[in-house]
């Protein structure tokens, strides 16, 4: 048997005890004299070190014994819990987070620790250490994508042929610039801009150490194109908060080193015999002072699985439209009867498929009191986090793009929402701020609330700022409401910090927020009342796969409208249509709406007659509004969303396509990008 076979089983389990040991010590620092989180700690930590040294990652159970040390010295009274030395088990609890990466990127799990073994050293014999204020909660390893980046051969042979059929491979060595707040989303522009530009075959780092910031400000991607290196340079130096771009053209080596150090992995594999047996004896062993667990029976199942599982069912889906289509147009009773049946069946399956996609938010709510607590010590600010409905579930895809955006808006409300103790006790509150972080369902969406009580919002510093730049002209400012004022925070560019710090600013993140969540179909709105704090209103679709739309036609072409962004559908007389500024509108109950014709935006070659009445279709995105003036109501079905593919990523105001029942493509109208 192979060490590779329990890899997964590994990685998976030792990101759970690290999890554990995360939330059990920012129990115990609550509760410092507490020994049975010390004993809870120590268990996990035990059954980390176990399962590494079985698995042969020495550094890992190495690193893991050290700290081991450290807490059996507390739990035996020979040490007392500060603040220091859990910033110090912190730091090693951030090294041990990276080795696992590392290990679940396809790498050994290595890492300098000296540093810290030090510090835990000096902890166990009773000296006093000072840990690194400077020491983030997100720590990456260094990675220096300067050098050679190593190809495997599938990628050495993909390139040959590439460049014998006249493509191009080129280096891009992308550097960000070194305040920059979210590494990530910026990478995903970055990585936008290149699968423009031709086909990327290889990232270095890899995609997921790039994803979840485990690299500096430097990574190298291997992009195969047809443009020209200068083309490509000045696309990437577009995005923002991008230092440097280096393009270079890669010329092949003869392939050796990743043999070789395949040979050499393959080799040093230690035989995983025991490996079993010993995690069976560490789960038996019953917990003292605890009930014992619940029996819970389940497997784990690759990811990559589901997706395939979904993408079958969505053709399923397609052909049950057919099936229905056909059905009704031949009206026979037994037809009819086992076509509902199906229908039945097939939504069942939808839903269970569905919730099996579901993942709770807990997986990305978890990471946040450890980085509040970091940030609190940094900023010398007293802070309580509430944590409601983390068992609220949402789409693993939606999951995936989530995390970076709530990090900021917390990081937001900490930095410049909370106030200093000595100000919130001027202003008659109590010294520690609150951040309360919310998650529930509501109909086919999810709300996430992040909610801080201290200074609010200043609507003037922030319309002064926004005249200032340019962001509203001095009469769109006079008809603004609070919430338009507010939500200005929201715009490229934009802060109301006074002094920048490596927190916040610089102007850039809440950008990225709203871009991220509008991508995945949702919306952000901000309520706020200046001295009592504020809240940002994050709206999430279920799932991202098959969703319910209006299907209308314009002319002989269909389009699906979702439902998640209609008001209501109306026909309106011609007579009732009025012109201001240019723009056609209507008075829909006591406000005015724009018209938008959508044959207009899609440039539909007119060939039906004149009506004396348009169909409409009232959407909204926040508080904004627009009637979408289409030629007839088809009815509401569900349907798979599909991509429409690099080539047509530009596309305006279409967010993806569908196929209908009678086997034509129906293009789905994006609401957002027609509401500006």
């Amino acid at each position: 048997m192979e060490v590779n076979q329990y890899l997964e089983v590994f990685i998976d389990e030792s990101k759970e005890h690290l999890q554990a040991i995360n939330e059990n010590l920012l129990l115990l620092e609550k509760s410092p004299d507490d020994l049975a989180i010390v004993n809870e700690i120590f268990r996990s930590a035990h059954t980390l070190k176990g399962m590494s040294a079985t698995m042969g990652y020495e550094d890992l159970a190495n690193l893991t014994h050290k700290m081991e040390n450290v807490l059996d010295a507390i739990r035996n009274h020979k040490l007392h819990v500060t603040a220091e030395i859990l910033d110090v088990v912190f730091s090693s609890i951030d090294d041990l987070e990276a080795m696992v990466q590392d290990i679940a990127a396809g790498g050994a799990g290595k890492r300098d620790v000296t540093d810290i073994v030090d510090k835990l050293l000096k902890i166990e014999n009773g000296e006093t250490v000072h840990a690194d204020s400077s020491a983030q909660t997100e720590a990456a390893p260094s990675v220096s994508p300067s050098s050679a980046v190593k190809y495997d051969e599938f990628e050495y042979t993909v390139i040959q042929q590439s460049k014998e059929q006249g493509f191009t491979c080129f280096e891009v060595e992308v550097e960000l610039r070194a305040d920059c707040v979210l590494k990530a989303a910026r990478v995903f522009m970055v990585f936008e801009v290149l699968e423009k530009c031709g086909e990327v075959i290889k990232s270095t780092p890899s995609t997921e150490e790039l994803e979840s910031e485990q690299f500096d400000e430097r990574f190298v991607v291997t992009l195969i194109t047809q443009e020209a290196a200068n083309d490509i340079e000045s696309k990437v130096k577009k995005v923002s908060e991008v230092e440097r771009v280096a393009v270079s053209e890669f010329v092949a080596q003869p392939l050796d080193t990743g043999e070789a150090a395949k040979e050499v992995a393959a080799a040093s594999a230690p035989a995983p015999t025991a490996s079993v047996p010993k995690k069976a004896e560490k789960q038996e062993e019953p917990k003292p002072g605890k009930q014992a667990a619940v029996s819970n029976k389940t497997i784990r199942v690759n990811i990559e699985r589901l997706d395939i599982l979904m993408n079958l069912f969505e053709e399923l889906v397609i052909d049950r439209g057919r099936l229905e289509q056909i059905s009704g147009e031949l009206n026979n009773p037994e037809l009819n009867e086992t076509v509902e049946r199906m229908s039945r069946i097939s939504g069942d399956l939808q839903t269970i498929i569905l919730n099996m996609r579901m993942v709770p938010v807990e997986t990305v709510f978890n990471r946040f009191p450890r980085m509040v607590r970091q940030l609190a010590r940094d900023l010398n600010k007293k802070i309580n986090l509430e944590i409601i409905g983390a068992e609220t579930e949402l789409d693993r895809t939606v999951i995936d793009e989530i995390g970076d955006p709530l990090v900021h808006l917390i990081r937001n409300a900490i930095d410049h929402g909370i106030e200093m103790p000595e100000e919130r006790r001027a202003k008659g509150k109590r010294e520690e701020g609150t951040v309360k972080l919310k998650a529930y369902h509501s109909g086919n969406h999810v709300f996430i609330e992040i909610e801080d009580d201290g200074a609010g919002i200043n609507k003037h510093k922030v319309l002064d700022k926004a005249l200032a730049k340019g962001v509203v002209t001095e009469e769109q400012a006079a008809s603004m409401t609070d919430n338009q004022i507010y939500e200005l925070i929201l715009a490229s560019g934009f802060s109301t910090a006074d002094t920048i710090s490596d927190i916040s600013g610089r102007g850039v993140g809440l950008d990225v927020v709203k871009t991220t969540i509008e991508s995945l179909g949702g919306s952000i709105s901000i309520e706020a009342a200046e001295g009592a704090g504020s809240t940002f209103l994050i709206q999430l679709p279920l799932t991202l796969s098959i969703i319910s739309v209006m299907l209308v036609e314009v002319e002989q072409e269909k389009y699906a409208i979702p439902l998640s962004s209609i008001i209501e559908t109306a026909i309106v007389k011609k007579e009732d249509v009025f012109n201001a500024h240019t723009q056609q509108v209507i008075d829909f109950r006591g406000k005015i709406v724009p018209l938008v014709f959508l044959e207009k935006i899609f440039e539909v070659p007119k060939e039906s007659q004149e009506d004396d009445f348009y169909s409409i279709v009232i959407v909204r995105k926040g508080d904004k509004m627009a009637g979408l003036v289409v030629d007839s109501f088809i009815g509401q079905q569900e349907v798979v969303l599909k991509s429409l593919g690099n080539y047509l990523s530009n596309v305006f105001a279409i967010s993806g396509a569908t196929i209908l029942g009678d086997g034509q493509v129906a293009l789905i109208v994006d609401c957002n990008a027609l509401i500006k």
